[in-house]
């Protein structure tokens, strides 16, 4: 099946699984000082949900870690409202389409290469389609690193730009036209996997 399949155990990431573990490290600076600490403030002030997945041999080895959050597509214009609202019935309905957002995610620098990155994302697609979800989930959103590696992976995994160009975003979200986009907004439409 897959590494995490194979290998792995689901768990909460928690300070007590990581004051117990090896030190978890993915070699991005940012992503290594937020799984160390900022995660554990998220998650109390009610901003997340941590989770990873452990070695099943090894508990105290954490193979991947990740964040979700609720989230929402609002209402998005030009030629992306056609691709955003492709199959929602009654479409004027809705102010926003309701979403999860991985936050965060970060791939041990000891598992790296071996497609675990693609793995967790089928997982967290599959949870939200699963019929025990408790809530409505149409999309998967990711803010992800804006390089070229980091934008192939997601694309790779069947997200698309949630804005056709730089400009657009950086409209839409407030920012100042000059200089380059740290993240992109990132989507994928869980409808293409429900079955019908």
């Amino acid at each position: 099946m897959g590494f995490l399949a194979d290998k792995c155990v689901f768990s909460t990431y928690s300070i007590n699984n990581l004051n117990e573990s090896h030190p978890f490290q993915c070699g991005v600076k940012d992503l290594d000082s937020f799984f160390l600490k900022d995660a554990f403030l998220h998650q109390k002030a009610l901003l997340c949900k941590n989770y990873c997945f452990v070695l099943a041999d090894n508990p105290q080895q954490i193979v991947v870690s990740f964040t979700l959050s609720n989230d929402s597509i609002k209402k998005v214009p030009n030629a992306r409202k056609k691709k955003v609202e492709k199959n929602i019935p009654h479409e004027k309905h809705y102010s926003s389409y309701p979403a999860v957002m991985i936050g965060r995610l970060g791939v041990d620098r000891h598992f790296q290469n071996l497609h675990i990155g693609t793995e967790v994302l089928n997982f967290i697609k599959a949870w939200f389609l699963d019929p025990l979800n408790k809530t409505g989930c149409r999309f998967v959103l990711v803010d992800s690193y804006n390089r070229a590696e980091n934008i192939k992976f997601y694309q790779n995994n069947g997200f698309s730009f949630l804005f056709g160009s730089e400009v657009q975003e950086k409209e839409f979200r407030g920012l100042p036209e000059t200089g380059d986009l740290k993240t992109r907004l990132m989507f994928f439409d869980l409808i293409e996997l429900a079955g019908y």
